[in-house]
Order: structure tokens, then C-alpha cells, then sequence
């Protein structure tokens, strides 16, 4: 054999190596993980997995949604935050994670520099709801009810640092009454806490099914207009409450900062086509989420204005 031709024998090796044809393969080539920085059974939790359902169908690979609970959701997005920038490590983000966790703790990354936004999921309804044994049926009564008990009305959050926990502070401050948080490590305890009675209040896209089921007692719906599930509960801004709060419920889908553009753009294409999918668009709406496409810059624009807004809220609050 020639030295020439030992030359091309050894370049088509190199070629036909598995690593370089996995180089070469179109995204996504092997399994995709998509970390839900919650328990099981929370509302981040589920949406991850309408999604995940819909994107493993269109990809051809498994989507795995891998929940890694703690500090209200920032074990799970300092995760994502260390993770190879390739698009095969996904953060199912609520708000919380990115716009009020760093606020209050070191929680190890920066939500607007160690992300790359690919996809919002939608904005998230809220109901502002109650044990139905609390005498109270309006956020007035509710109000005035925590007045007459100060210091004895409690509210029940998916954790420190979660939108239930700012909503149900905002609350507070805006009605004028104090109340105890309570915080839980994810929605699902926090919303059985309700049911059972050892809390009195949540705030929270999970109350839905128990207000829907009677097992909660809905007063107002925390939202840009009326839920069309509920459409007699009016919202806490109809109810005079409400209306200087940040933006504060939403969830979307971010890779590790680096990841490059044409994957993101991949990324985003396929979780808008998800959300366009009836099967899927009704999972999220039943769990409170409207479903809303966007292109990566206008969710990085969000997260951007979110962030400085609630951390104004929160050092009025003085939330730490």
C-alpha cells in the first residue's frame, strides 16, 4: 500500500467514526432531558410533560422530563445552568426560578447571562383560592376577614422564592393585613395543605382543579383577563387588588447559555408547533397555562423586564 493511499484509508476511518458522525447528525440525534426544577405533580411538572409527550413524537428521540426539586426551583436551573450548551439539556423555567430566586439567595447562576431563552410555554392564570371552610367568598371579605384576625390568616406557596409567595405577600401589602407564608416544596403539598385546612389561602395555577371540583373555593383569577374556565370568578384587578403587581406567572423552556442559535431555533420551532397541537394546547389550558408562542428575543426581553420589576417588589417587601 502506498503512503498515499494509507493516507486516504485513514481519513475515511476518520470519517466514518462514530463521533464524527454524531458531529454531524441533524439535532436532536439522542435523547433529550428536560429538567422540571420541581416535584412531580406540580404545575412545572406537568407542563414539562404535555410538552415532553409532543416534542419526543416530532423529534423521534425520547424527551425525559427529570425533576430536580429545591430552593424553589433553583437546584433544578443551576443544573441547566452547568450543563454543555448542545441542546440536549433543557430548563422547564417558571418565572420564579428566574425572576425572584436570585433576588433572594446565592442560588449560583445568573438568570439573565447563563440561559439562552428558547421557548415560552404561555402565561400562567392563577386563582386566588381558599378552604372552603374560610368564611369568606371575595377577595373584600378576605381582606376584611384578615383584618379583624391579624397576624391568624396563613398562605400556602410552592416555596420560597415562587410566584405564589410574592402574589400572596403583594396581596397582603395591597389589602393591608398580615399574613403567615408558608412554603412547601413544590404545589402539590402546598394546594393538599389548603384542602385539608392546615392552610387558609394559595395563589396558584394548581387551585384550579380543586376550585373547579369544589374541594377549593376560587375568589378571583390573577390574569391579563378573565379565565374562560371560570368565567364568573373576576380577576384580582376587577376585584381592586392587584393592579402594581409584576408579571409573575409564566413558563418557558431554556438551554444552557452558549447553545448554538440553530439549535435554539430548532428548539423553538418544534415546542411552537407543540403548543399549536390540540391535544397538547388543551393539557396546558386545563392546568391553567395559555398556551403563547414567541421567538427567543422576546422571551429574553421578558425575562429581562420581569426581573427588575419583581426585584423592585421584593425590596419593598422586603422579602429575603
Amino acid at each position: 500500500m502506498t503512503i498515499l493511499t494509507q493516507r486516504r484509508a485513514l481519513i475515511l476511518g476518520v470519517l466514518a467514526s462514530p463521533t464524527i458522525a454524531r458531529a454531524t447528525q441533524p439535532f436532536p440525534a439522542r435523547p433529550v432531558r428536560l429538567v422540571s426544577p420541581f416535584p412531580p405533580g406540580a404545575t412545572n411538572d406537568n407542563s414539562a410533560r404535555a410538552i415532553a409527550r409532543s416534542l419526543s413524537a416530532r423529534f423521534g428521540v425520547p424527551v425525559v422530563v427529570d425533576n430536580r426539586a429545591g430552593a424553589g426551583g433553583a437546584v433544578g436551573a443551576r443544573q441547566v445552568a452547568d450543563s454543555h450548551g448542545d441542546g440536549y439539556t433543557l430548563l422547564n423555567a417558571s418565572a420564579g426560578n428566574l425572576t425572584i430566586a436570585p433576588h433572594l439567595s446565592a442560588v449560583g447562576y445568573d438568570p439573565l447571562r447563563a440561559f439562552a431563552p428558547v421557548a415560552l410555554t404561555g402565561d400562567a392564570y392563577a386563582i386566588v383560592a381558599v378552604n372552603p371552610d374560610l368564611p369568606v367568598r371575595s377577595v373584600a371579605d378576605l381582606v376584611a376577614y384578615a383584618r379583624r384576625n391579624p397576624g391568624r390568616l396563613n398562605y400556602a406557596s410552592a416555596g420560597i422564592g415562587s410566584a405564589g409567595h410574592l402574589r400572596g405577600a403583594l396581596l397582603a401589602e395591597d389589602g393591608g393585613y398580615d399574613a403567615v407564608h408558608v412554603p412547601y416544596p413544590g404545589s402539590a403539598p402546598a394546594v393538599n395543605s389548603v384542602i385539608s385546612g392546615d392552610c387558609h389561602l394559595m395563589i396558584d395555577p394548581i387551585t384550579s382543579v380543586h376550585v373547579a371540583s369544589g374541594r377549593l373555593r376560587g375568589l378571583a383569577t390573577v390574569a391579563a383577563g378573565r379565565w374562560e374556565d371560570f368565567p364568573d370568578l373576576p380577576t384580582i384587578t376587577e376585584a381592586g387588588f392587584g393592579a402594581a403587581w409584576p408579571s409573575g406567572g409564566w413558563f418557558g423552556a431554556f438551554a444552557p447559555a452558549g447553545t448554538p442559535p440553530e439549535v435554539v431555533a430548532r428548539l423553538n420551532e418544534a415546542w411552537n408547533a407543540a403548543l399549536a397541537e390540540p391535544e397538547t394546547a388543551s393539557a396546558l389550558r386545563r392546568m391553567g397555562l395559555r398556551p403563547e408562542p414567541v421567538a427567543p428575543e422576546d422571551l429574553a426581553r421578558r425575562v429581562v423586564r420581569d426581573y427588575a420589576a419583581t426585584g423592585e417588589a421584593l425590596r419593598r417587601l422586603s422579602i429575603t
